[in-house]
């Protein structure tokens, strides 16, 4: 079981492009973040010329710096990363890694065309800084690269691809290699393929939601239903499962960019997540209810009661938290809390009044904290929890064929009761007419 988070993946690579120096190398990072990428409707062929031709700027860099062109053990080391970085688009790895290495054998051609003119005569008297100059621009050709491949545009005849390729310095076989490695990229037809022939799964999961998905700090150890379900997955995939640390704000972009094949992290099932995503059937229903200090339940047995001024509700942001508070609460203060893992104690410490969350986390946290009760018995409204997945018809199906029969044969139940959690699909929910005393409802919250 591996576990890695989309940030520190974008600082690794980030590392290796600046020990590498290499203009290509920053094509690596292209999907490393959703907010970064720029979509472009440029022809491939125009991207990877804009991109070769900056090789001279590399080059003038490295030569005032007395830097060499070439760094075998660091190429394969970006080489065999970007590998990751293909899958993010389904880019088949045979043919990415000769994909990269055309680029790179390309790259250092045209650094090493320059170097031959320079020894013969004036050397560039300055240079860009490859740092905070030269490096946006590749990063972001990188990434408009990556994306215009994935279109599978047709590249058409040698001729063609020649006349496109207007930059100094590349010899007739650097350009027949280019060539060839473009024209055989390959791409997987759907993402159960991609699963089974790399022999990796790789689960998004935020980490901060237990009993679903929980971490201390930032360690890369994952427990929790989802978690366990996850590697339940693998198991029945044939698979490693790789563990993606994703978050609520970021949850929605790091699918789009193909940073993970599925979220398993007790995912609520929304409208607007299925407008642009695939959600599985659910495996829990429950819905949101308020939690505060016992000596203080009572105080906030309803909305109204709760949305009051001088009622200071803390929440967690990016989820349906978040847009829960956002839609019904408006004269208490909302406060923003960025880590739902230690937000419970702001309420025992006094720094805020209560929460509203999902029943089950209310659940879990009121039998580890004395000081806390759920305020209500029944649920503020109806949800439900399901695996978050790309519009992928093949590996949807396939993840709903396998939580049928993880429901049917009682490995899901198992696993909910593993966890301290009852497991649950329920009917409807709707806002108590009576939210009885807070040991009422802690006794309630244990038998739900």
């Amino acid at each position: 079981m591996k576990a890695v988070t989309a940030k520190a993946q974008l600082e690794m690579h980030q590392w290796l492009l600046g020990a590498l120096g290499l203009g290509f190398a920053l094509l690596l990072l292209a999907t490393g973040s959703a907010s970064a990428a720029q979509a472009t409707d440029e022809p491939l062929l125009r991207l990877l010329n804009e991109r070769l031709d900056l090789m001279e700027q590399v080059a003038a860099y490295k030569w005032q710096h007395d830097l060499p062109i070439e760094d075998k053990a660091r190429e394969d080391q970006v080489v065999a990363s970007s590998v990751d970085k293909a899958l993010r688009v389904g880019m088949e790895p045979e043919s990415a890694v000769a994909f990269f290495r055309a680029q790179i054998d390309a790259a250092k051609e045209v650094q090493a065309y320059w170097f031959a003119r320079w020894r013969t005569a004036t050397g560039p008297a300055q240079a860009p800084d490859l740092i905070t100059v030269i490096r946006p621009r590749l990063l972001v050709l990188g990434e408009q690269i990556i994306d215009a491949a994935a279109l599978g545009e047709q590249i058409g005849s040698r001729a063609e691809f020649d006349a496109a390729l207007k930059v100094a310095g590349l010899t007739e076989p650097t350009r027949a290699a280019l060539f060839d490695a473009v024209v055989r990229l390959k791409f997987f037809p759907h993402r159960l393929r991609q699963i089974l022939t790399t022999g990796n799964l790789r689960v998004g999961t935020t980490g901060d939601y237990a009993p679903f998905s929980h971490a201390t700090g930032e360690t890369s150890v994952f427990t929790g239903i989802d978690i366990d379900l996850a590697n339940d997955l693998g198991r029945a995939l044939g698979v490693d499962v790789q563990f993606v640390r994703t978050s609520w704000p970021a949850l929605m972009d790091d699918l789009a960019s193909g940073a993970y094949d599925i979220a398993m992290s007790g995912v609520s099932r929304t409208l607007s997540r299925q407008r642009v995503a695939f959600l599985s059937s659910p495996y829990y229903a429950g819905g949101k209810t308020p939690v505060a200090r016992c000596d203080r339940a009572d105080e906030f047995g309803s909305l109204e009661e709760i949305d009051r001024q001088g009622v200071r509700l803390i929440v967690n942001p990016g989820g349906t938290n978040e847009a829960f508070v956002r839609q019904h609460i408006k004269r208490a203060a909302v406060l923003v809390h960025p880590d739902n893992r230690t937000i419970f104690q702001q309420i025992i410490d006094g720094k805020a009044d209560l929460m509203i969350t999902d029943r089950i986390e209310v659940a879990l946290q009121v039998a580890r904290a004395t000081e806390l009760c759920a305020t209500m018995a029944n649920t503020l409204n109806y949800q439900e929890k399901a695996f978050l997945l790309p519009q992928d018809p093949v590996w949807s199906e396939y993840v709903a064929t396998w939580l049928s029969l993880r429901l049917a044969d009682g490995t899901v139940a198992a696993v909910f009761r593993r966890h301290g959690a009852e497991p649950g699909l329920m009917a409807s929910a709707s806002a108590p007419a009576d939210s009885g005393s807070a040991s009422d409802t802690r006794q309630n919250l244990a038998n739900p």
